[in-house]
């Protein structure tokens, strides 16, 4: 006997997994696909995949994962799924997709024949979020579709993140859950409903509420396995599908950062610091905070878009010898660089870098930097530098989330494909200033959400019971604190600097740019 068990999903952007997780927190069994091409895209900057896609790799994890594991699936009393993040679909009333999923990574912008009336930009600039809501307005998939896609949007009877859509492949009922309203849609994080019509911010996302789907609270039951979902991907019919919340907020809860002594630290494509607060405070003015999956808690976040993806950028483009060697030893290039870690002093002798490779809402005009280049500086330097610079970056979030909720956070807890590295989580250590815990599998989100489903299904009184039973510290790195003052007075004496110094430069460069494009169109 194993049981019981939740099965939970987790379908992120690089892989799908299906796993059977106990109420000891053991990952008894686990099947991943790993996606040869994560999305495909049409223009420059675009980010598609079909919804259907996801579904058929859930199907096939879950099947292999019940041929190996009969018996056990007779022990599981529940199913949890959490996905990724701002990831929308549009469907017609018998839940079909009129078209492809547009994911979390797209970067296309809306051009609108009209603009926000002058009242509306009076009240925008009153709040002193005029420009903010310009940008989101303009980045809004919905709208995008509003505009170039009008018939599909006129035949979309619910546009649904893919947590929402692949719910309802499970139940038969598109049905979601409010931890999962997470994205470029008219949801009220702080009282955890759509938006009400009186709301100055439903001007930015021109969705009606009849094109809404409902949602439930995390633990509760959003449906049961149809006859069609058993069939299809192996699971006893009619048992219940918990809701859960997103890959972030599940992670979170994985990592056990339940109150504001502690934070996680997620090392994925995307890096982020996220705090779980019973307050309502926004990390960024005027980005909400998110609906966490803990009942009535929040979680503020501070994400550099382009996170842990820039090593992965930085091996391709730069260190090909080093994929090639890897290949021959069957390991990750990652796995190599981060050997040589600790032949390069902190601070990279001099080399500096800032991660903003795509700007976000708050700084619009941010790009990445890496300054103080010498002719002494070698790859490893330069991969160094880029951990670090994200490191600084999280730190800077961190910091003023702290700041504007008057805490001090006394633990960090990591995640993502970073924290597999004991060199990572040393460095991460030593610039935070404050012990940076491992646990005890990588699988963090899938954890969390399996979590919840233990205690919506009564197996834990409450999330504090679930994680004493399931969440164990493998690791702890300690910081060098001699090495913590040095990183500290880079942090306080360059880093925080370099960006203010630059932006004007940044502007100016991309007028400039802009400029250049348009002479040359004239031309064409």
């Amino acid at each position: 006997m194993n049981g019981p068990l939740i099965l939970t999903f987790d379908v992120g952007t690089q892989n799908t997994r299906a796993m059977l997780v106990n109420k000891s927190g053991d990952i008894l069994d686990m099947e991943k696909i790993t996606y040869e091409i994560p999305y495909y895209s049409k223009q420059i900057g675009w980010a598609e995949q079909s919804a259907d896609f996801y579904w058929e790799l859930m199907c096939k994890c879950s099947l292999a994962l019940k041929e190996r594991n009969e018996q056990a699936f007779e022990e599981i009393i529940g199913v949890t799924l959490t996905t990724i993040r701002d990831s929308v679909v549009c469907v017609d009333k018998k839940g079909r997709p009129l078209r492809d999923a547009i994911l979390w990574l797209d970067k296309r912008e809306t051009v609108f024949e009209d603009d926000f009336s002058f009242s509306q930009k009076a009240l925008f600039k009153a709040a002193g979020m005029l420009q903010t809501a310009e940008l989101i307005r303009k980045t809004s998939v919905c709208n995008w579709i509003i505009v170039n896609e009008p018939e599909i949007w006129k035949k979309t009877h619910t546009f649904t993140m893919i947590s929402g859509y692949l719910s309802g492949k499970l139940t038969g009922v598109l049905m979601d859950c409010s931890a999962n309203m997470i994205g470029h849609i008219p949801f009220d994080s702080k009282r955890r409903k759509w938006m009400r019509s009186s709301d100055i911010r439903r001007k930015v996302f021109d969705i009606p509420n009849s094109k809404l789907c409902e949602f439930v609270e995390p633990g509760e039951i959003l449906g049961n396995i149809t006859k069609e979902a058993c069939r299809e991907t192996g699971i006893p019919e009619e048992l219940p599908l918990y809701a859960s919340g997103s890959d972030k907020g599940c992670e979170t809860l994985g990592l056990s950062v339940t109150d504001l002594s502690k934070a996680a630290l997620s090392f994925g494509t995307t890096a982020t610091v996220q705090l779980t607060s019973k307050d309502y405070m926004e990390a960024i003015p005027f980005i909400p905070a998110y609906p966490a999956v803990m009942r009535d808690h929040y979680n503020p976040e501070v994400e550099i878009y382009r996170g842990y993806w820039l090593l992965n950028w930085f091996m391709n483009e730069f260190a090909g010898e080093k994929v090639q060697q890897a290949e021959k030893l069957g390991v990750s290039p990652e796995e190599l660089m981060n050997k040589q870690l600790k032949n390069i002093p902190p601070g990279c002798d001099g080399l500096i870098f800032q991660p903003y490779f795509t700007p976000g809402v708050s700084m619009p005009e941010a790009r990445g930097a890496m300054i103080g280049f010498s002719d002494n500086h070698t790859k490893a330097h330069i991969y160094r530098a880029i951990i670090e610079g994200i490191n600084f970056a999280l730190m800077e979030g961190l910091r003023g989330m702290e700041k504007q909720a008057k805490i001090r956070v006394r633990e960090l807890y990591a995640a993502g494909g970073g924290s597999k590295s004991d060199e990572i989580l040393q460095i991460t250590a030593d610039m935070f200033g404050i012990p940076v815990k491992r646990i005890q599998t990588y699988e963090v989100a899938g954890l969390g959400s399996a979590m919840v489903g233990f205690v919506g299904a009564g197996q834990f009184e409450d999330y504090e019971s679930a994680i004493a039973s399931m969440v164990h510290v493998k690791d702890t790195f300690e910081p060098d604190m001699s090495v913590n003052e040095f990183y500290n007075n880079i942090y306080n004496n360059v880093y925080e600097k370099v960006f203010t110094r630059l932006m004007p430069l940044y502007k100016r460069h991309k007028d400039i740019t802009e400029e250049n494009k348009k002479v040359i169109q004239g031309k064409e």
